[in-house]
């Protein structure tokens, strides 16, 4: 019996190994952004050209985009999930009840329109054609209006809005910790393809690995800020 089973392993392995013969291969993103942050209302306009590498064997009719903000709504997938789950997220609800008997609520539930976080795309151009989207909770689908081609690129203009949420988890404006503005997550992100397909998820709390590239990307902001993040300042 051992033997038998010895052998199918080795069989299966040998199998799995034949099916992933492709060599090793990951996409590629250059992004330029410039990005004007109000802080009266903690709202920001910018503009974004990204150069899209497609380094993989297969012919690209879609792209999508990561909206990470507009999760913080209260008719958002990740709010509902909040306040259907038996073990929510304790930095993400209030306890409205006592202890013998929580009435556990979802914060992002009671935010008010100057409250909620968004992520808006006000046009998307692919080598100046513009494009069809839609948006779709917290993904931006995209028709491409020419396919690209393995081994080929393609660029993508846009302007975009955003709004920064109240603090629910990790990002938000006003953290107890003094930090006015925490946005990690704060870009329409192109979503990544690999050898699985588009990883093109809903955010309900967990994120997603990106796109590996190169960021050029100026922020301007009132003076009195100090803005925090990896990278090599350009202009000290």
């Amino acid at each position: 019996m051992k033997r038998i089973l010895f052998s199918f392993i080795m069989l299966t392995a040998g199998f799995m190994q034949a099916q992933n013969n492709t060599s090793y291969w990951q996409q590629h993103v250059d992004y330029k952004m410039e990005v004007d942050v109000n802080v009266e209302n903690f709202q920001y306009t910018g503009t974004q050209e990204l150069t899209y590498t497609n380094n993989s064997p297969d012919t690209l009719n879609r792209v999508f985009y990561h909206l990470y903000f507009n999760a913080f709504q209260p008719d958002s997938q990740m709010n509902a999930r909040l306040e259907s789950v038996p073990d929510p997220d304790g930095r993400m609800t209030i306890n409205k009840g006592t202890k013998e008997n929580p009435e556990i609520v979802s914060r992002i539930s009671g935010l008010t329109k100057d409250q909620i976080g968004y992520l808006r795309v006000n046009s998307l151009t692919q080598n100046g054609e513009a494009l069809k989207y839609e948006e779709v909770g917290t993904v931006l689908e995209v028709e491409l209006a020419k396919p690209i081609l393995p081994g080929s690129k393609t660029t993508f203009n846009m302007e975009f809005k955003g709004q920064v949420p109240e603090q629910i988890r990790r990002a938000g404006r006003n953290s107890a910790e003094g930090v006015a503005l925490s946005m990690s997550q704060w870009y329409p992100k192109l979503a990544e393809y690999d050898f699985q397909g588009w990883h093109a998820d809903p955010y309900i709390a967990r994120e997603f690995h990106g796109v590996w590239g190169d960021f050029d990307v100026k922020i301007s902001i009132d003076k009195d800020y100090v803005l925090g993040s990896t990278g090599y300042l350009q202009n000290p």
